[in-house]
């Protein structure tokens, strides 16, 4: 039995389902490696980089900005799940204009993304929002805040269906991520530099992946049954809603990558961060190219 260390970096659907049905439904066991699933949220990079990580946006920002040369081997969905949530009469991108959003910090993924959506929008994330800046988590306190009027909305990823949350709530969501920035994001990416891409323990984790991914696709009752332990404050009928409109529809088959969409991807993210692109979506990506 092989056995390796696999961190997240964020919570939810977006970033842990495939590993939860992989881990829940025996793949890792099936394909003989022991994984141990770490939180790696809070860690340093010089921390994270010594374990394969599902983050792939954090890794490509950890790439072009300090040079770490992770690699991806697999990704899940081009589409990142973060919503816009925002209090009743805010409906468009526009209508957040001189608001208070609760945001990600910049240089996070989610906060550089959201900042690449404003700025889509024609909206200035540095001078057109109140930005309220917090870390990662549930958003428990983003739900607070926008009850009590202390913000006008949040960038809230998927530890919540929003669309729900929004209909009990008489807020709306004026947009999600996945529609006006597309990205490769989460996965598996590894550093060669402490852990082997073609190492047993690692290729025996992308088996699983894929098992799962299939779940994903072809078996909707197993997927919407484990899609309910992270969505424990939503009906079923919600979660399977959730499931056909944002998870069935826009994550791969298979792992593959589209690397048209990374390499437009990768010049955004940069652009964003005022860094040169220093890698391709084939120097980055190449490798979710080919199943092994």
């Amino acid at each position: 039995m092989h056995t390796i260390d696999l961190a997240y970096v964020g919570r939810g659907l977006h970033e842990e389902l495939a590993a939860y049905i992989a881990d829940q439904e025996d793949f890792y066991a099936d394909e003989g490696v022991h994984v141990s699933l770490r939180d790696g949220c809070t860690w340093d990079e010089e921390r994270l980089r010594r374990c394969a990580t599902i983050g792939l946006g954090r890794a490509l920002l950890s790439r072009l900005t300090d040079g770490t040369p992770w690699v991806a081997l697999n990704v899940n969905t081009h589409r990142p799940l973060f919503w816009f949530l925002a209090r009743s009469g805010l409906t468009s991108l526009s209508d957040l204009a001189g608001r208070r959003l609760a945001v990600h910090a910049p240089h996070t993924a989610p906060g550089c993304f959201t900042r690449i959506v404003l700025r889509r929008a024609g909206l200035d994330p540095d001078r057109d929002i109140k930005t309220v800046v917090r870390p990662p988590g549930d958003y428990g306190m983003d739900l607070r805040r926008l009850r009590e009027g202390e913000i006008d909305a949040a960038l809230v990823g998927s530890t919540m269906a929003p669309e729900a949350v929004a209909a009990e709530h008489g807020w709306n969501v004026p947009a999600w991520v996945g529609d006006h920035f597309r990205i490769p994001t989460v996965g598996l990416a590894v550093d060669p530099t402490y852990t082997d891409p073609d190492g047993p323990a690692v290729q025996a984790v992308l088996r699983a992946h894929r098992r799962a991914l299939k779940v994903i696709h072809d078996d909707p009752d197993t997927t919407v049954r484990h899609m309910r332990t992270f969505l424990g404050g939503h009906t079923a009928d919600e979660v399977r809603a959730h499931y056909e409109t944002f998870i069935a529809p826009h994550f791969t088959i298979d792992g593959q990558v589209d690397l048209p969409t990374g390499d437009a991807a990768i010049s955004a993210v940069a652009a964003e961060l005022g860094v040169p692109a220093v890698v391709t979506a084939a120097e980055f990506y190449g490798r979710a190219t080919t199943a092994s």
